[in-house]
């Protein structure tokens, strides 16, 4: 039996939920990284032994399209999940719901669901700080729980989760990052695109296209020259103020 993490991690808020999660294993976590854009996905092949934990950001309350893609190329066997939605304190939506059937439909077998908040990668002042220290406690207990209920192999064969179908609406937001003249053409942000949204031959540039506005440039860039436009930004923080101003609590589905 094998532990795997696989996430979709943009900015590394959804990575450090999963890997506090992870940690109640106690064993060596193999990590399949779906933001990497050359990996090939269809080589990796699981065993109905292993146990995957699988990570993803709530893009619009949905699965980033390009996650959802990347997960049914991966020959799962039946192997066993256990979902992740990470989100920025607004809501998650379909995100769980639309996740499972994803990973059903790709042969995974799904034992658990967490829905679980993190800082919003692109409006910094919805659930800034988090994962704090008290949700990073309640992740631990999550994971525990489903040990405990993995090793007594009482799981339910069909996982209730949240969410509507059709999926809510998502075609994705107006707010692509740019590089200033700061930038040094470094290429980091090219490599590291999971959309290829960047060209490699002149990473001052951004295919709007292309991007998903997943921050991730933004957020490892080493000279913060990438920016996304402020005032776009304003306008959407003022529409999520409401929704976004009560504190959010973390949820476990078993």
């Amino acid at each position: 039996m094998s532990i795997y993490k696989i996430i979709f991690s943009p900015t590394g808020g959804t990575e450090k939920v999963a890997n506090q999660f992870v940690q109640v294993f106690e064993q060596e976590i193999k990590t399949i990284d779906l933001t990497n854009s050359t990996t090939d996905f269809s080589q990796i092949e699981l065993t109905k032994n292993d146990i995957c934990v699988i990570a993803v950001p709530s893009f619009g309350g949905r699965v980033p399209k390009i996650a959802a893609v990347r997960l049914e190329k991966i020959k799962a066997n039946g192997a066993k999940a256990i979902l992740i939605a990470v989100y920025g304190n607004r809501a998650y939506d379909d995100t769980l719901l639309e996740l499972k059937t994803i990973l059903t439909n790709s042969k995974f077998y799904c034992i658990a669901a967490v829905a679980a908040i993190a800082e919003h990668s692109i409006m910094h002042q919805f659930a800034q700080g988090r994962p704090d220290t008290k949700d990073l406690e309640q992740i631990s207990q999550f994971a525990k729980k489903v040990r405990q209920l993995l090793g007594k192999n009482d799981i339910h064969k069909n996982l209730i989760l949240p969410g509507n179908t059709p999926y809510r609406d998502y075609k994705g937001l107006p707010i692509k990052p740019v590089a200033r003249k700061e930038c040094t053409n470094c290429g980091l942000c090219a490599k590291k695109c999971p959309v290829q949204a960047i060209p490699m031959n002149n990473p001052s540039k951004t295919d709007g296209k292309k991007c998903i506005s997943c921050m991730r440039c933004i957020s490892i860039c080493p000279i913060h020259s990438r920016k996304a436009n402020k005032f776009l930004i304003a306008i959407a923080a003022n529409k999520m103020k409401k929704n976004c101003s009560e504190r959010k609590q973390n949820e476990l589905y078993c």
